[in-house]
Formats: structure tokens, sequence, C-alpha cells
């Protein structure tokens, strides 16, 4: 390659790492961090749902959770609905 040709593509190149390290690392991490909150859910945590609903967990299960919303309606809930845990 020659120079010009290095040249051409440097802005390019530069682009690509500043748009990495603004959006696509940060996004990941996010992830991780979501997948591992996920991972660590117990019974008796509280969580707030995708729909905005608070609830307690009863049982976690493998794919799903079962969560309680009143004092007697208990429904199933999918993990990945699980927005975030309610810390104390």
């Amino acid at each position: 390659m020659s120079q010009g040709a290095i040249a051409q593509f440097l802005p390019l190149i530069l682009l690509f790492v500043i748009f990495y390290f603004l959006i696509i690392r940060p996004q990941q991490k996010q992830q991780k961090a979501h997948k591992e909150m996920l991972a660590s859910l117990a019974k008796g945590d509280k969580i707030v749902t995708n729909g905005g609903l608070i609830a307690e967990i009863v049982k976690p299960e493998e794919d799903f959770l079962k969560i309680k919303l009143a004092d007697n309606v208990v429904v199933k809930l999918d993990r990945a609905f699980v927005a975030r845990k309610i810390e104390a």
C-alpha cells in the first residue's frame, strides 16, 4: 500500500475506533451487567418488569420467575422481561 491509500483510510479507521469506544463498548458492558443481574435473582428479591410492574420473586426457575404482584396474585414472568432489581 502506498502512503496515499493509508491516508485515505485513516479517517474511516479513526471514526470506527471512536464509534466503538463511545457506543459499542458501553452497550456490551451494560448487557453483561444485566445478564449477571438476571442470573443472581433469588427468592424474596424485588424487581421492576419492563412493563413497570413492581413485584417480589416467589420462585426462580430456569427460564421463568414466579412473581407476586399482590397478596393473592402470583404470575409467571419470562426472565427477559425483568428491567432491574430494586436494591433495599
